[in-house]
């Protein structure tokens, strides 16, 4: 009966790292895109995240929310973003012995990040009242708000949520 007892404490310890590790992710994005992705690393045109910057919010900002390099995710700045993932999931790989099911979590929580990014930038009439948030980021007068991408609960903590009610300007999807 001990060995049970123990074994539900055990089980149910791990699988409350589960909406942490969603929570974490989230705080991540926000972290990184707000500090790394705008950092001063991000302005300059030869920076190692100038990438961000120069080429995705320029082809968004061009193009209403819409960004052409998502058709082929595998070159530019989708690639970079790919790589800075499997590259933060690898730094986190030793999180696997301790809280196994958070790594997990981890995990899904980034490849989801991507797959709704890449959709959002793909579909902005969808990202627009999905992801109004990040649609604002991108679109809104003030680039430097609205951090979140999968979520704004950190940008609304924070305070760094601004609204932005104008129309698509460009392209209609």
């Amino acid at each position: 009966m001990i060995e049970f007892l123990l074994f539900i404490a055990i089980a149910t310890a791990h699988l409350i790292t589960i909406p942490l590790a969603y929570l974490y992710g989230s705080l991540m994005e926000w972290l990184l895109h707000k500090y790394v992705l705008h950092g001063p690393l991000s302005r300059k045109k030869d920076g190692m995240w100038s990438f961000h910057w120069h080429q995705h919010h320029k082809n968004a900002r061009k193009d209403g929310f819409y960004d052409y390099q998502y058709e082929n995710d595998d070159t530019g700045a989708p690639l970079r973003e790919k790589l800075s993932l499997v590259l933060l999931c690898v730094l986190h790989l030793p999180l696997i012995a301790i809280v196994p099911f958070f790594y997990i979590a981890l995990i899904h929580h980034s490849i989801k990040y991507y797959k709704t990014h890449k959709y959002a930038h793909l579909h902005p009439t969808w990202a627009k009242v999905h992801l109004s948030w990040h649609y604002d980021h991108h679109m809104g007068k003030d680039q430097n708000m609205n951090w979140g991408v999968t979520s704004d609960r950190f940008d609304r903590l924070f305070n760094t949520r601004r609204k932005y009610t104008q129309p698509i300007t460009r392209r209609s999807y």
